[in-house]
């Protein structure tokens, strides 16, 4: 029987987002906009929805007087993300 696919993850965006914070110890939103060429409003949705599921932390600060937003994976967003690939594997017969 397949596995499950965590339907948090399943969203091209959020995968996306996941993906590259796997990458590096933080990203700024500038970043990620950049990355996934998402717009600005989509982007802090799928934050939003990352972030309450605990897989992202997201802290707010400012640089001088611009304000910057950067996100960083918990360890519960790691976890996902492996039984994520764990169960695309299971798709594939790998």
């Amino acid at each position: 029987m397949l596995k499950e696919l965590n339907p948090l993850l399943h969203s091209q965006l959020r995968l996306a987002v996941m993906s590259i914070l796997l990458s590096v110890d933080e990203a700024d939103f500038v970043y990620l906009k950049e990355q996934t060429n998402a717009t600005a409003g989509n982007l802090s949705v799928q934050i939003d929805k990352l972030s309450e599921a605990g897989y992202i932390q997201v802290n707010k600060n400012f640089t001088g007087k611009k304000p910057r937003t950067t996100c960083c994976i918990t360890e519960a967003g790691k976890a996902a993300m492996e039984e994520y690939v764990e169960a695309l594997k299971s798709y594939l017969n790998l």
